[in-house]
């Protein structure tokens, strides 16, 4: 069955959709990492929604604020840590509005309704909690306890292989949680098929379930102040790994309101797959509440071929850089060329090549071309019938145009409803440079001279495929997709239009009129 028959039997039953980011930590600002993650969930969430103009959407991000990590880059910027997470969380919703992140909730984790659902939390899941000595290799700048096989000893200092992170070995009173009673059902849960995906990631999760142990849940408060108390307990403080978890609960409505519980899907970075892909279902199961329906992982960005890292001054400002690019160019770019099975390469170079090579000559430059004053003086939208459709019937480039503008609503949908909008794009831009082969194929300039008619239907067919292009565009450049459809004078603009005008006889039965003014959809960078 095609996407969009799916999407119409589906209207009824599926009422929401709930999807999630992580919750950034505010030790640093964001960089083009961070603003990735964002980009995932919300061009899903606006396809759902083009999908389903009826669905309620839950789309939620937000900052992450306490821990040992936090409190020492206040002291470092000579802040108060109450400002100095402010500042940071500032920065991430500027720069998540700058890019049009179509958020529904933005949570803080300092919210006074975040820190009760983390206490009402901790009391549900208390049964299986402990307290007693904890031992372990523990990673400050991660936050993190490390088992033995997850260290490795570098120029004689032992660091984390994840991160590379140093760790020092740390004895403490807190409590404890263990894993291995529920390793059975948590089995069963990463087993079944697109529960994790990529699969590869779902892969390396099942093999860690083998080696499930005892977790600490808190800190001594004389170690990390800045964090929420233990219930009963403020001598210690709430782990900030289940701190921060528990914002898609805060998020939901929890423990008040569960009727969007559980996520449709929930993003993170492959660094952080152990903690929502194996404390988080199991710390689910403790609270008896149901487990997310998808976890999504993506790889990360390197620049120039390096991995991004302060030290190396090179992490990169999304802010910044959509100065540079334009914030469409940029989300284009990061949509474009991430998957999430392998880390990305950002580079200067390969942003301008792609952004001008697509964006402005093989979408931009066919607009130009169809409002051209030798072949459309009046800025015409023309009609279309079907002697005049027939009359392409023996035409290569059109055949195979046809082909692919009658599959493009499925095979696009399908890409971005697996959240591989790499492939979706690849599919939009093939499409448009069949376009572009038809166009000069078919001489618009000469035919604007000896055949009238046969111009009328080259230039519908290039309109009809500019207007589809846009339509599916939608998700991942929104202003700049918006700018092309009110160029064309479309005003519907749902995933069901996404169909040729010829398709099953259908036929324009008016022209219409192109908008007058002048537009640049995207302009040529400049490459030194």
């Amino acid at each position: 069955m095609s996407l969009i028959g799916r999407s119409i039997i589906d209207a009824t039953k599926k009422t929401s959709y709930f999807i999630t980011t992580p919750i950034f930590y505010v030790n640093a600002n964001p960089h083009i990492g961070h603003l990735y993650s964002a980009l995932i969930a919300d061009a899903s969430a606006r396809f759902q929604k083009l999908l389903n103009p009826n669905i309620n959407i839950i789309f939620s991000t937000g900052t992450d604020e306490h821990g040992l990590k936090v409190q020492k880059s206040a002291e470092l910027s000579k802040l108060s840590v109450d400002n100095y997470c402010t500042k940071i969380s500032s920065s991430y919703q500027t720069t998540f509005n700058k890019f049009d992140i179509s958020y529904t909730s933005f949570i803080r984790t300092t919210s006074d309704n975040h820190k009760m659902c983390v206490c009402h939390f901790w009391n549900k899941i208390k049964p299986h909690i402990k307290k007693g000595k904890y031992s372990g290799w523990y990673c400050t700048a991660d936050e993190t306890f490390l088992s033995e096989d997850q260290i490795e000893v570098v120029n004689n200092v032992r660091v984390s292989k994840e991160s590379g992170r140093p760790v020092e070995w740390a004895e403490e009173e807190n409590y404890k949680f263990d894993l291995r009673p529920f390793k059975n059902d948590l089995q069963n849960w990463l087993s079944k098929p697109d529960r994790i995906k990529p699969k590869l990631f779902q892969e390396i999760l099942i093999r860690e379930v083998n080696d499930l142990y005892e977790i600490s849940l808190s800190r001594p408060q004389s170690r990390v102040s800045w964090g929420i108390p233990v219930p009963e307990d403020d001598a210690q403080t709430v782990y900030v790994w289940l701190d921060a978890l528990v914002n898609y609960l805060t998020v939901s409505g929890y423990p008040n309101n569960t009727d969007s519980w559980p996520p449709s899907v929930q993003i993170c970075g492959k660094d952080i797959l152990k903690f929502h892909g194996i404390f988080w279902p199991v710390f689910l199961m403790a609270a008896g509440l149901q487990l997310p329906k998808q976890i999504f992982v993506h790889s990360h960005w390197k620049v120039n071929d390096e991995k991004m890292s302060k030290t190396k001054g090179n992490v990169i400002d999304p802010l910044n850089a959509g100065n540079q690019y334009t914030e469409s160019g940029l989300r284009y770019f990061l949509l474009r060329e991430g998957t999430a099975h392998s880390d990305g390469n950002y580079s200067d170079m390969k942003i301008k090549r792609i952004l001008n090579a697509e964006l402005a000559d093989t979408l931009g430059n066919l607009l130009n071309r169809c409002c051209g004053k030798a072949i459309n003086p009046n800025l015409s939208y023309p009609k279309l019938n079907a002697a005049s459709i027939k009359s392409l019937s023996t035409d290569p480039y059109f055949i195979d145009l046809d082909l692919k503008l009658k599959g493009l609503s499925d095979i696009v949908g399908n890409h971005y409803e697996e959240l591989n909008f790499y492939k979706g794009i690849d599919e939009i831009i093939a499409t448009l440079h069949c376009c572009n082969r038809f166009f000069e194929y078919n001489k618009p300039w000469h035919l604007a001279k000896h055949d009238v008619p046969k111009l009328v239907c080259v230039l519908h067919v290039t309109l009809e495929t500019l207007r589809l292009s846009a339509l599916a565009l939608q998700p991942i450049v929104p202003v700049l997709a918006d700018k092309l459809l009110n160029k064309l004078n479309v005003n519907n603009r749902n995933w069901n239009q996404i169909i040729p005008s010829w398709k099953d006889g259908n036929t324009f039965v008016d022209p219409i009129n192109l908008k007058k003014e002048n537009i640049v959809l995207f302009k040529k960078l400049l490459v030194n």
